[in-house]
């Protein structure tokens, strides 16, 4: 077995008793002479958010032992991104970045990350999904640890069924609320605002885009869509569902209340992600998770797909060191388990997600909702879209014109990006 292999299945052990709050075991000596091992002197350094740190400690910890090097893991807990590049510029960043992976594009235009060399056989362990998310200009950036995407959550005490489109989830949804067994017929979060995030799987099945595509099949932001033929149907959509339509969209379902409501049993159908099943499953009723359906006759309703990665800062001090963590330590499958267990996300390796849903089919369930989604682009462009998206998803459930609320989300795009 070599040093790293060794590693691994010392490292799994340690993060699963840490899990259960037993001390670890002390690792097994490991051979010399590996031609994967580490280097056998320096330090790593590795920024991760609050969530993370306490799950990646152990692994750290294994890490630096099994390789003769001081590992320190930091916790960074505002603005993650912009505090990493700034450190990045300054010489005093990390070796390791853990972070979303649309973060990607800004990193790598500020030349704060470079590629992870991960080999073929590698990539190929992982879901497609998460190798597209992580690639950017035809090069991948990025380590896939976990994968998140929204879904369909519903009360199944309520609506045994899965809806086979919008159309049938809204005629449920009226008739539960007629009967006074609900307050709401979906519990989606608009707010004041808007939300993009949330609503996007209904705008996409409305036929509405956000950019056009360059010829590596990253989004063009040179091709501003949002005011497109295709979006202002999608709009026309979202207000058909809003306040002076159907009532299935509204301003005063927001983020602090939408999971609660749910919960409350206030709302048979709830629009999220895997961070709300801690509260869902506290409810006292039966639930299933199921992909968001589409309009009768209406394009896929693709959620936008977050991939949590690990980075090679490009400016780190032990870029080598950092190579061997990301491509050769958390992408092994029993790392991935344990990485899981210390923070439930679905696994991005297939073979650990396969095992997870073993006993837990809704890792698997939020994985399938999620397979033919799109990844939250990448480009820093997307920065520019999330408020006058927002701000036109809000007029139109609000029942403003869908045209004028796209083309002003469209005039506000193209001039904060100078097209």
């Amino acid at each position: 077995m070599s040093r790293r292999a060794l590693g691994v299945a010392a490292l799994a052990t340690l993060a699963l008793t840490a899990c259960g709050g037993s001390d670890p075991a002390t690792p097994s000596a490991a051979p010399s002479g590996s031609a994967s091992a580490a280097p056998a002197s320096g330090k790593l350094v590795i920024w991760a958010d609050p969530n993370r740190v306490k799950a990646l400690k152990p692994f750290a910890d294994q890490f630096g032992t099994e390789n003769g090097v001081t590992v320190e893991v930091k916790e960074i807990s505002k603005d993650n991104q912009q505090t990493f590049l700034t450190a990045s510029q300054q010489g005093s960043g990390p070796d390791v970045m853990v972070g979303a992976h649309d973060w990607i594009g800004n990193l790598v235009q500020n030349g704060a990350i470079e590629p992870v060399n991960l080999t073929e056989e590698q990539k190929a362990a992982f879901s497609d999904i998460a190798i597209k998310a992580v690639t950017f200009d035809g090069q991948i950036y990025g380590a896939p640890y976990a994968v998140e995407n929204i879904a369909l959550i519903r009360n199944t005490d309520l609506a045994p069924d899965a809806p086979a489109s919008i159309e049938e989830m809204v005629a449920t949804g009226k008739k539960l609320k007629d009967d006074g067994k609900v307050q709401e017929i979906l519990c989606l979060p608009v707010a004041q605002k808007g939300d993009a995030f949330h609503v996007y799987p209904l705008f996409a099945a409305g036929g509405g885009k956000l950019f056009g595509a360059t010829p590596s099949g990253d989004p063009d932001p040179k091709q501003v869509l949002v005011g497109s033929e295709g979006s202002v149907k999608a709009f026309g959509k979202l207000r058909d569902l809003g306040e002076k339509g159907d009532g299935a969209l509204k301003t005063s379902i927001t983020n602090e209340n939408y999971i609660p409501s749910f919960v409350a049993k206030k709302c048979a159908y709830l629009i999220s992600g895997p961070w709300a099943m801690g509260d869902v499953k506290k409810g006292g009723f039966g639930y299933d998770i199921t992909p968001v359906p589409t309009f009768e006759g209406g394009e896929p309703a693709t959620p936008f797909v977050g991939v949590q990665s690990f980075f090679v800062a490009a400016k780190g001090q032990n870029k080598t060191l950092a190579q061997e963590f990301v491509t050769n330590y958390v992408t092994n499958k029993d790392v991935a388990k344990a990485l899981y267990d210390a923070d439930p996300r679905p696994p991005a390796l297939t073979t650990a997600l396969e095992e997870v849903k073993v006993n837990d089919a809704d890792a698997g369930k939020f994985m399938d909702a999620g397979k033919e989604g799109m990844p939250m682009p990448a480009i820093p462009e997307m920065q520019a879209v999330w408020e006058p998206f927002g701000i036109a998803e809000a007029a139109a459930v609000k029942g403003g014109d869908p045209g004028k609320a796209a083309a002003a989300a469209q005039k506000a795009i193209d001039s904060s990006l100078k097209n």
